[in-house]
């Protein structure tokens, strides 16, 4: 088959109801649509057996999160093309054919997405990934379309295809060689921000992401832990810091490189200022769990230094010999794109764009500080 459209089911009996049939309807004859079920409780295992048993189903024993499945579920389909797709997103018809239309013809091209539409509110973005999102320079995520809590209506002002640093891990696409040239997903993440990690190794390896807006899909979002939930706030905080941990040094390092600086000067670089912003990023964690501590939310105050210890048990230790060596593999052919030279958020609030390294054209809305 030329594409694998695989959909990672988690006790989302009622999605799968709802969403599946049209998904079936929309695939074409060079797409297969694949459940992975991630050892449901709800009745969705039965759900497959008894009104889908034409779908090709995985069953797996356990839980091991939106990476540990995916991983074990890719590394059984053979495809040019993988699309990870949550369970409850809308396709229309014809999502697809565009998708694999800029792969076929953009080689150099590893991961792509569709626009991401509310599900509720049809004509504007959705929080998970809008346009495509880019991160600031002490690793918060933002996208075209959304920055903090404030979410864009779409007018078409996303409308050209755009390369961006992330794509929603809700709908995307990527090579399959890619995605296994990568390792897959890294497991140590379990779920959120595998996504942005997965883009921004794709990128240090000589690949483009990009949004294809000519495909468009709705998304109901909230995923596996509702908003707001201490348990996805550990996520965040702690995958953001071995994200940052993993990536940030070679980047800066190849952008020096890029600057003229030698190798070795460029690896030193890299790794001595990627320390510097992993401290302050830190000191930012700190803040805010002190304000969740003064506001009285002890169950995220928790969840902050939670992260923040585990992320420390994850042994991840960049050096400069290892930049080095990426720099000799890669350094000539290597780039990333959209992240962001200043602090997105004070920035955000002024309604100013954040300054970016290669240009950033569309203007942001104005973010109120109610939207933080």
């Amino acid at each position: 088959m030329k594409t694998a459209i695989v959909i990672l089911n988690w006790n989302t009996k009622g999605f799968l109801e709802r969403f599946l049939p049209p998904l079936l309807g929309s695939a074409g004859p060079g797409a297969k649509v694949i459940v992975a079920d991630n050892a449901s409780t709800d009745g969705s295992v039965e759900l497959m057996k008894n009104r889908f048993p034409d779908v090709s189903t995985m069953f797996f024993s356990r839980n091991r999160g939106y990476t540990g499945g995916y991983n074990r579920a890719l590394m059984q389909l053979k495809a040019e093309y993988y699309i990870l797709m949550n369970s409850d997103i809308e396709v229309p018809k014809r999502w697809l054919e565009p998708l694999e239309e800029w792969m076929d013809s953009h080689p150099e091209c590893g991961i792509c997405a569709p626009k991401l539409h509310s599900y509720a509110e049809r004509d504007m973005f959705e929080y998970a990934g809008a346009a495509g999102g880019y991160i600031d320079k002490y690793g918060y995520p933002y996208c075209r379309g959304r920055v903090l809590k404030k979410v864009e209506r779409d007018y078409g002002q996303y409308d050209t295809p755009e390369d961006v640093f992330w794509v929603s891990g809700a709908c995307l696409m990527i090579r399959s060689e890619v995605f296994h040239a990568l390792g897959g997903l890294d497991e140590r993440f379990f779920a959120h921000m595998e996504e942005i990690d997965l883009c921004w190794r794709a990128q240090l390896a000589g690949y483009r992401v990009t949004v294809v807006p000519s495909s468009v899909v709705y998304h109901i979002g909230g995923g596996s832990l509702p908003a707001g939930s201490p348990g996805k706030l550990y996520l965040n905080y702690r995958n953001n810091l071995l994200m940052l941990r993993k990536n940030l040094g070679k980047t800066l390092a190849l952008r020096a490189l890029k600057d003229g600086k030698s190798i070795g000067e460029s690896a030193a670089y890299g790794a001595k200022k990627a320390s510097r912003i992993i401290f302050t990023r830190k000191l930012l964690d700190g803040a805010s769990a002190a304000v969740y501590l003064l506001t009285l939310r002890w169950s995220y105050f928790k969840a902050v230094f939670k992260a923040h210890r585990d992320a420390r048990k994850i042994r991840i230790g960049i050096t400069a010999s290892d930049i080095s060596l990426y720099l000799r593999q890669h350094g000539a052919s290597a780039s990333v794109t959209g992240l962001s030279s200043s602090w997105m958020i004070p920035r955000a609030l002024l309604g100013r764009a954040p300054k970016q390294d290669e240009s950033m054209t569309q203007p942001m809305r104005k973010i109120n500080s109610k939207d933080l």
